[in-house]
């Protein structure tokens, strides 16, 4: 197979080609959707480098599960279940099955209302990637997916009572790291705030 004919191959050639694991159509694939699975593995991970290392993961796992997509529906929502699926499994491998006092977070309160809109993309995902991979993993399922409290119960292999009170910790965690973020901003001088950073 040669180059011009992967940049203009149907989905249906494309698929055909990933049966026969060719390797044009697979770096085709990949390319195709790096960025949409690196962002659903950078939720999830707590490095960049990690988020790489489940994007390689659920990549190989879609390469070598091809022959299970079912044609006419959507590739890219399969592949987005294998990507979850494989942080879930990443999230269960490594996680300490440790859970805070609620009374910890008794004084949660609401954020400023356009607190996160002041705030970066890269701001607001350093934020979520501080949080510990079980916070990390619930607030993910919850408020990004949509999962239920239920389906993440099942999922990570814990209550669905545990699901609520980690999820109400992450929000608690994002909250505290977020308002950090945006002192910092606030305390800034003007001019600094439209200088570009230097490395």
């Amino acid at each position: 197979m040669n180059i011009a004919w992967a940049l203009s191959f149907s989905e249906n050639d494309l698929l055909a080609a990933l049966a026969r694991q060719e390797r044009v159509a697979q770096q085709a694939l990949y390319e195709q959707h790096y960025s949409k699975m690196m962002g659903i593995c950078l939720r999830y991970a707590s490095s960049r480098d990690e988020a790489l290392d489940l994007l390689h993961e659920s990549f190989i796992k879609i390469f070598q599960n091809i022959h299970r997509y079912q044609p006419n529906t959507s590739l890219v929502g399969w592949m987005r279940t294998i990507v979850i699926n494989t942080c879930i499994d990443h999230h269960r491998r490594n996680a300490r099955r440790r859970t805070e006092d609620l009374e910890e977070v008794q004084g949660f309160s609401a954020a400023e209302p356009d607190a996160l809109s002041r705030l970066s993309e890269k701001e607001i995902l350093d934020a979520i990637q501080r949080l510990s991979p079980v916070y990390r993993a619930v607030f993910n399922l919850y408020v990004v997916e949509g999962y239920s409290h239920k389906e993440i119960a099942e999922a990570l292999r814990i209550t669905e009572s545990t699901s609520r009170s980690n999820l109400l910790k992450a929000r608690c965690k994002l909250q505290e790291y977020l308002s950090g973020c945006q002192t910092a901003a606030d305390n800034q001088p003007a001019k600094d705030q439209h200088t570009s950073e230097t490395a």
